[in-house]
């Protein structure tokens, strides 16, 4: 059951509830917990209300501010309606933001309507399944102050395909720490993993769900190691594919190529031990990982799904190819990997645009009016 917060009267922040089913280790959740411990703490009183477990995210932030979960028992316990409005009332909240479709999106919105809660925000990750809005949840629309997308073709992608009004559609662009997220020497963690200095190194950041496709990022190994017998495989992540992608590694007779690292605490370092990154889904909007990896310098080889165009120039900072394609992809990651000057070439412009758009939002953002300053 959730924990009731009862705050006090002489405290005037903006009380903001994020409304998700859990807190796995993944991209969108791991952009939450960053945005939450980055709020202004003096204008802002953030809150995560989780549907069903916590998730390691979840836990971690329990010490932080306040956590509730366990507000459903099911997809049909139709009693989260009032748990939910319970809760807000009770932890007189400002604002709800639904992070990403389903459940959480349809029963946090209409929490916060009985609940009349001022301000209710839909932000959604995806341009299809699991972000797929659905019927019920377009219902709502008119209850819904805002809909976030996370890039300029997701946004229009929210008004065309989701049919969400455009006044009500914002974009609020993912980002990256720069500095957590820099080049510096492979060779430790190549060593830990036990993976020869002069292997080539192709990894995959992603949750292990179907979504991901991450068969088709085995499939494609076992085409690249055709070519270059020496290539390891980093899959970092966990999720409930894993059993399978595991059984389909010793299908293809890849188990002493592929390492399945699981969920990590040192992305940054494993992603400087890569020669390039990979991403084979088959749909996306803006995938933090592609940031995180251009960022510390390395290519991207990536589904042209969504909006991962506006982030991966084909010949400059990676190429993409089209989602499903295992040759294509196959065949992208082949002539990078035979070609270590390219690879430094793309992963060093890679560095440079992120870093360029940094310094771009950050000042568009420092310029902007604020209705809480």
């Amino acid at each position: 059951m959730p924990k009731i917060n009862n705050p006090s009267a002489d405290d005037h922040r903006l009380r903001v509830m994020f409304l998700v089913t859990s807190m796995p280790i993944g991209g969108a959740e791991m952009l939450l917990l960053n945005l939450v411990r980055g709020m202004d703490r003096a204008k802002f009183a953030p809150e995560i209300c989780c549907l069903k477990e916590p998730g390691p995210l979840g836990e971690e932030l329990q010490s932080e501010m306040p956590v509730h979960c366990r507000l459903t028992q099911g997809k049909y316990d139709i009693r989260v309606l009032h748990r939910l409005r319970k809760l807000f009332c009770s932890s007189r909240i400002d604002a709800i933001v639904t992070v990403g479709a389903g459940d959480k999106m349809f029963w946090g919105r209409l929490a916060a309507k009985f609940a009349r809660v001022p301000v209710v925000i839909a932000a959604l990750h995806s341009t299809g399944w699991p972000d797929g809005v659905g019927r019920l949840n377009r219902l709502l629309t008119r209850w819904t102050d805002a809909f976030i997308g996370v890039a300029d073709a997701h946004g229009e992608f929210l008004v065309e395909h989701e049919k969400f009004p455009r006044k009500k559609v914002h974009t609020i662009y993912n980002g990256v720490d720069t500095q957590r997220f820099s080049p510096r020497d492979s060779a430790p963690v190549r060593s830990a993993l036990g993976i020869p200095q002069a292997a080539p190194v192709v990894g995959i950041v992603a949750a292990l769900r179907p979504e991901k496709n991450h068969e088709l990022f085995l499939a494609g190994a076992k085409q690249i190691v055709r070519e270059l017998p020496k290539t390891r495989f980093l899959i970092v992540g966990d999720g409930p594919c894993r059993e399978s992608l595991e059984q389909i590694t010793q299908e293809l007779g890849l188990e002493n190529s592929v390492h399945f690292l699981g969920s990590r605490s040192d992305v940054p370092e494993l992603l400087t031990a890569l020669d390039v990154l990979a991403l084979t889904s088959h749909n996306e909007a803006s995938p933090v990982s592609i940031l995180e990896a251009l960022s510390t310098a390395c290519p991207v080889v990536s589904a042209d799904v969504g909006s991962v165009s506006e982030t991966v120039s084909p010949g400059k900072t990676g190429f993409l190819f089209p989602a499903g394609e295992t040759d294509a992809y196959a065949t992208a990651v082949v002539d990078l990997l035979n070609d270590p000057e390219k690879c430094r070439q793309l992963g060093n412009e890679g560095r440079r645009r992120v870093r360029s758009e940094e310094r771009r939002v950050g000042k568009e953002c420092r310029s902007r009016w604020s209705p809480y300053d």
